[in-house]
């Protein structure tokens, strides 16, 4: 019979081990991320990115959807190292287009690699986790991966002065390989222990859909999901393309605006473990990113500080609602019910979809601002989500 207190330790390690894990590749997908559209926009018009973000994120859905299944037969260790590959190869793959027709096959490689390995990830913790302390384990997972987040847009500052964007791929890429000797030279301690559920994908979204709870933090995960699709996607536009601002300005901006994902997402999860439920600090989160994405619309000049201020505070809330949500969703799932996991990680590739699909329709009508505003008015609807949810507490 184990020893439950060598498991505890062990599982300890293991935690240590994939929080380090998490920051690295952190610092892979975010290098590109808040330089994406822009990138894409030295080939075409803004509203054809969003058709670019748009097919990507369909083709992300139907991956994510067939994604039990494959890591049933393969192992969720083994389809991790398959998934780190491909990422690595799009990454290259945008190093070298030249133009739109070879952008677009490296940018469907990466739509789905980047939302599959995340999900790897995500089985990956929560093998070593316990209920009891799921909002500590969660939000110590993703401070770790916000501390990469914060560091990347200071490295791209400096890689874009250095080579355009191509470097900043290039790095993402080449940190894939630590991440691989590590992932690979700790297999004794990462590879699959746990018998998964094998249950229809129809049963499952069927089930979920009847489980309130599970049907609730599913919709404020993607409303969460839609926000940082503008934030990721179209803020950086709008504000190098529309306002101006050089990328001197935006890189130490966005560096300072996600210092609220280090500072608040664990004090919010012991919270969560020890005293109050999640409802509280969602709904808080949610008045803040509504107000903020109100903000964005209605302030229209270059003004650092304004933005600044603004930008900080929208991830104040939003960093709220991420730690709420990976502590609910895990406190009720766990490990083997791999087929719940995926298609909760539905929402980012959805929204992915949504937010470009908005766009498109907002820039046939109006500015690029408006967006945020029609976004400001959807964050209303998480009250509703919100309130049809059960605390933990």
């Amino acid at each position: 019979m184990p020893d439950p207190q060598k498991t505890t330790k062990n599982n300890k390690r293991r935690l240590i081990i994939l929080y380090f894990l998490g920051f690295l590749l952190a610092v892979s997908t975010a290098l590109p991320a808040y330089i994406q559209s822009n990138f894409l926009g030295q080939f075409m018009s803004i509203k054809t990115i969003s058709l670019f973000f748009a097919a990507g994120n369909l083709i992300t859905v139907i991956a994510i959807l067939a994604f039990p299944s494959w890591i049933k037969k393969v192992t969720n260790y083994f389809l991790t190292q398959i998934i780190l590959i491909l990422y690595a190869a799009s990454l290259l793959g945008l190093v070298l287009a030249t133009n739109a027709s070879t952008a677009f096959i490296s940018f469907m490689i990466f739509s789905v690699a980047v939302n599959l390995i995340w999900i790897n990830m995500d089985i990956l913790v929560e093998s070593f986790s316990v209920n009891a302390s799921t909002g500590r384990t969660r939000t110590r997972y993703f401070t770790f991966i916000n501390a990469g987040w914060i560091i990347s847009p200071l490295l791209t500052t400096y890689l874009i002065g250095k080579g355009e964007y191509v470097l900043s791929f290039l790095i993402a890429a080449f940190l894939v390989v630590p991440f691989f000797l590590i992932f690979t030279y700790q297999s004794k301690n990462l590879k699959d222990k746990i018998k998964y559920q094998k249950e229809p994908l129809t049963l499952t979204i069927k089930k979920m859909w009847l489980n309130s709870n599970m049907r609730g933090i599913f919709f404020v995960a993607l409303l969460l999901q839609l926000f940082f699709s503008s934030a990721v996607v179209y803020i950086p536009f709008y504000l190098f393309r529309n306002l101006g601002m050089g990328w001197d300005i935006l890189g130490p901006m966005f560096s300072i605006m996600l210092i609220p994902f280090v500072l608040v997402e664990i004090p919010a999860g012991i919270i969560a473990d020890k005293y109050l439920g999640e409802k509280e600090m969602l709904y808080v989160g949610f008045v803040i990113l509504t107000i903020s994405l109100f903000l964005f619309y209605y302030i229209q000049t270059p003004n650092i500080l304004a933005w600044g201020i603004i930008l900080f505070l929208s991830r104040v809330g939003a960093a709220l609602v991420e730690a709420m949500r990976e502590t609910y969703f895990f406190k009720i799932v766990d490990a083997e019910e791999v087929g719940y996991i995926n298609v909760f990680r539905l929402a980012g590739p959805l929204a992915y979809l949504l937010g470009p699909g908005l766009a498109i329709l907002t820039l046939t009508f109006f500015p690029l601002n408006y967006l945020f505003l029609f976004l400001s008015i959807i964050m209303l609807s998480s009250l509703g989500f919100i309130a049809s949810i059960k605390d933990t507490k």
